[in-house]
C-alpha cells in the first residue's frame, strides 16, 4: 500500500504542477473524431460517437476511458476523460474488436460490417499518470526532415497509443538566435555555433557545436511554423508538450560580450576536438546564469505557450568540472532556479541517461546532490534504458523524486530485428512494485523510429495494462493476424520464431545496437557472435514465404518479409541537407568520429558505401596474401576513409520508392541462399 500511496501522491503533485488539461472537453473530443476521419474516412467514421468528460476519471484522476455499443444500426460510443484517453479508447476498440493495427510502416483498417457489439460496457483506467514519447536523440535521427503531413500521422499515432506527455523541442534555435543578438552576439558568431540539422539534438545537449552548420533564416522559419501546428495538434488531444530549458551551455562568443563571466570549457565528446566540441558551461553562481534562463524561456513561452514541463540536461554523456557534491547540486538548483523565475508552477524532466552512462563518476553522493536540488515532485526523471539497465534499482527509486519506466530500445536508429520483449514486459509491473516505488509513468525513448514495430506495439499497451501479458507468444500471433488483416498459421509460426530469438535479447551478447559486419568497417578482429540461434530467423524467413500466396496484398506482410529478408541476408553476411544525412548515416563526424553509429541498411548505403568498403577489404586481403605481407588494418583504414567520404560528399540520387516487386525479390534471394545454408555451404 504504502509504494501505491507514495507514486499516487507525485501523480498528484504533477498533475497539479502541470495545470491539469491542455485543452477543453469539447475541443479534445473534437480533435479525435477528426482523427477518425483521417484515419478511416468520413464515411466509416460516422459509425462512431466521441466525447469527453472530465469527471470519468474524478476520483482516481487518471486517464480513464469507455466503450459501449456498437452492431447493427447502432454507433460505437467512446468516451474519455482527455482526448488522448478517448483516442486509446478507440484504438482498442479498433485493435481488440475489429482485428485492424495502427503502425509506422503502414495500417491494416478493414473494419467487420456490422461494427462489433462491445458486450458489456468495458471501462478502463492507465495505471500511471503518464505515457512519455520521444528521445532528445529521436528529433535528429528521425524527426529532422518531416513536414506538417508527417508529424500529423506522428501526432495521430501518439494519440491512439495513448501518449499524454512528449517533447516539442522544433523551432528553438530560431528563439535561442534572438535571445543571443539580444546579448550582443553577432550573426556570424550564432551562425559558426549552430550544428547541421541531423546533429541538432547534440548541440542542445551541449555535446557539440558548430559542426555541419550553419543553419539558414529559411530553417528557422520552417521550424518555427512547424512547432506551432505541433503544439497545437498535440494540446488538441490533450497531451502535455514539453518545451526545453536552458542548461547552462552557452557559445564562446558569450565570453566577448562578457569577458568577466565564469566560464568553463568542458572536455571532448564523441572522439569529436575541440573545434566541435568541448563545450563552454556558464557556471550556476555567475549572475549571467539566471538571465540567459530567464530570456530563453520568456521569449520562448511567449511564441509557444506553455504546459509547464521543460526538458534540460546539463551533464549528458560528458563528465562535470567536479565532482564535488556542493558543485552539482549547485548547477542542478540553477537550471530550476531560471526555470521557476519565469514560470512559478515549472517542472523539469531530466533524462536519467547521465546517471546510467557514467556510474563510475554518479555515486550516491553525486546522484543524491543533483536530485536533492529541486523540490521533491518538481524534478520528473526519465530512466531512459530501463528494460536493459534500470537506475531507480540502485538510486531508491531516484531517492523520492517521480521517474518514468522508459524503454530506449533502438541506438541511432538502425535497422535490424531486436528487442528485448519479456523484459518490457516485465519491467514496469517490477518497477511499480518496487518498495517505495515513485514510479508515475511509462516511456518509450528510442533514439530512432520505424524500425520493429512490435516492440513499440507491447511497449504501448503496457501504458494502459495493470500487469504483464500473460502470454507473449499467444500475444505476437495476435500481432500477426491484426498486422496482416487475417490470421495464417504459417505466419504466426515466423512471429513465435522471431519472438525466441531476435526478440529475446538478454545476456551478454545482447545489444540495443546492430553490430552485424555488414554495416561496419572491415577488420579481422571484428566479433560476429549473436545472443539468439540464426537458424530461427531463417526457418521464419522460409515460414513468411510459405504464407506469401495468402498474404501478399497486405502492405505490413510485404513490410515484414522485407525486414525479415534483410535479417536473413544480414546473418549469411554476419535534400536539402544530404550531405549532413550521408554523414549521420556514415562517418557522424569529419573524421568517422562516431562511424558507423547511425548505420542503415538502406539500398544506396549498400550497394555504395558498405559494398564497396567490403570490396576493398577483400582485395586488400587478397594483395596481401599475394605479397606475403602482414595485413595492414591501419593502413586499410585510412584508404577506407577516403571511400568513405567520397560517398558522403557524393550527390548521387536515390530512389525514395521502393522498385521492382517484393515477394518476387524475397524468393531469389531465399532460393540462392537458404539451400547453401542448409547444406553448410555458407
Amino acid at each position: 500500500m504504502e509504494t501505491v500511496a507514495v507514486a499516487a501522491a507525485l501523480g498528484f503533485l504533477l498533475l497539479t504542477a502541470a495545470g491539469g488539461s491542455a485543452g477543453d472537453e469539447a475541443r479534445e473530443a473534437a480533435a479525435v473524431r477528426e482523427l477518425l476521419v483521417r484515419l478511416l474516412g468520413p464515411g466509416p467514421a460516422a459509425a462512431f460517437s466521441v466525447s469527453v468528460e472530465r469527471a470519468l476519471a474524478a476520483e482516481s484522476g487518471l486517464d480513464t476511458y469507455r466503450l459501449s455499443g456498437g452492431g447493427v444500426g447502432a454507433r460505437v460510443r467512446v468516451l474519455g476523460s482527455t482526448g488522448v484517453a478517448a483516442a486509446a479508447g478507440l484504438h482498442r476498440y479498433l485493435r481488440d474488436f475489429c482485428g485492424c493495427h495502427v503502425a509506422w510502416s503502414g495500417s491494416q483498417l478493414r473494419l467487420p460490417q456490422p461494427l462489433p457489439v462491445v458486450p458489456e460496457e468495458l471501462t478502463e483506467a492507465t495505471p500511471n499518470r503518464y505515457r512519455y514519447y520521444q528521445n532528445v536523440c529521436t528529433q535528429s535521427y528521425s524527426f529532422v526532415w518531416w513536414d506538417w503531413a508527417r508529424w500529423e500521422q506522428e501526432i495521430d499515432w501518439m494519440a491512439l497509443n495513448g501518449i499524454n506527455l512528449a517533447l516539442a523541442w522544433s523551432g528553438q534555435e530560431a528563439i535561442w538566435q534572438q535571445v543571443y543578438l539580444a546579448l550582443g552576439l553577432t550573426q556570424t558568431e550564432i551562425d559558426e555555433y549552430f550544428t547541421g540539422p541531423a546533429f541538432l539534438a547534440w548541440g542542445r545537449m551541449g555535446n557539440l557545436h558548430t559542426w555541419s552548420g550553419p543553419l539558414p533564416p529559411s530553417w528557422h522559419l520552417k521550424q518555427v511554423y512547424l512547432q506551432h501546428r505541433i503544439l497545437d495538434r498535440m494540446r488538441s488531444f490533450g497531451m502535455i508538450p514539453v518545451l526545453p530549458a536552458f542548461a547552462g551551455h552557452v557559445p564562446k562568443a558569450l565570453t566577448r560580450v562578457f569577458p568577466q563571466a565564469n566560464i568553463t570549457q568542458m572536455g571532448r565528446w564523441g572522439h569529436f576536438n575541440c573545434s566541435y566540441s568541448c563545450s563552454f558551461l556558464l557556471a550556476p553562481e555567475d549572475p549571467l546564469f539566471p538571465m540567459v534562463g530567464s530570456l530563453f524561456l520568456r521569449a520562448l513561452t511567449k511564441e509557444f505557450g506553455t504546459d509547464h514541463i521543460y526538458g534540460a540536461d546539463t551533464f549528458n554523456e560528458m563528465q562535470p568540472p567536479s565532482s564535488e557534491p556542493s558543485y552539482l547540486a549547485a548547477a542542478t538548483a540553477a537550471v530550476y532556479q531560471a526555470m521557476i523565475a519565469v514560470d512559478p508552477d515549472a517542472v523539469w524532466l531530466l533524462q536519467g541517461w547521465l546517471f546510467q552512462h557514467q556510474p563510475e563518476f554518479w555515486g550516491p553522493a553525486q546522484v543524491g546532490a543533483v536530485l536533492g536540488a529541486v523540490p521533491r515532485g518538481r524534478l520528473l526523471v526519465l530512466d531512459l534504458f530501463a528494460e536493459s539497465r534500470p537506475v531507480y534499482v540502485r538510486t531508491a527509486s531516484f531517492q523520492g523524486q517521480p521517474f518514468i519506466w522508459c524503454m530506449l530500445h533502438n541506438f541511432g536508429g538502425n535497422h535490424g530485428l531486436f528487442g528485448a520483449l519479456e523484459s518490457v514486459n516485465r519491467g514496469p509491473t517490477a518497477a511499480r512494485l518496487f518498495p517505495n516505488s515513485t514510479m508515475v509513468g511509462t516511456g518509450m525513448t528510442p533514439e530512432g523510429i520505424g524500425q520493429n514495430e512490435v516492440v513499440y506495439a507491447l511497449m504501448a499497451e503496457l501504458g494502459w495494462r495493470k500487469g504483464p501479458v500473460a502470454d507473449l507468444g499467444a500475444w505476437v500471433a495476435g500481432f500477426a493476424a491484426r498486422r496482416y488483416g487475417v490470421s495464417h498459421g504459417d505466419a504466426e509460426a515466423a512471429w513465435r520464431l522471431l519472438l525466441r530469438s531476435v526478440y529475446n535479447c538478454s545476456g551478454e551478447g545482447c545489444s540495443g545496437h546492430n553490430r552485424s559486419p555488414l554495416v561496419r568497417r572491415p577488420s579481422l578482429q571484428m566479433v560476429t557472435d549473436v545472443w539468439y540461434n540464426r537458424s530461427d530467423v531463417l526457418e521464419a524467413w522460409r515460414l513468411l514465404l510459405t504464407a506469401t500466396p495468402a498474404l501478399a496484398s497486405s502492405p505490413a506482410f510485404c513490410y515484414d518479409l522485407v525486414d525479415v529478408t534483410r535479417q536473413a541476408v544480414q546473418e549469411l553476411v554476419s535534400l536539402y541537407y544530404e550531405e549532413n544525412s550521408r554523414y549521420q548515416l556514415t562517418l557522424w563526424g569529419p573524421e568517422g568520429n562516431i562511424l558507423d553509429y547511425a548505420n542503415k541498411q538502406l539500398a544506396g548505403l549498400v550497394a555504395d558505401y558498405y559494398a564497396p568498403r567490403w570490396r576493398l577489404f577483400t582485395e586488400t586481403l587478397a594483395k596481401s596474401l599475394v605479397q606475403g605481407i602482414p595485413f595492414q588494418q591501419h593502413q586499410f583504414d585510412k584508404n577506407a576513409f577516403q571511400l568513405e567520404q567520397t560517398f558522403v560528399l557524393s550527390t548521387k540520387r536515390y530512389p525514395s520508392q521502393p522498385q521492382g516487386d517484393t515477394v518476387d525479390l524475397a524468393k531469389k534471394l531465399f532460393l540462392k541462399y537458404y539451400p547453401r545454408w542448409v547444406a553448410g555451404a555458407l
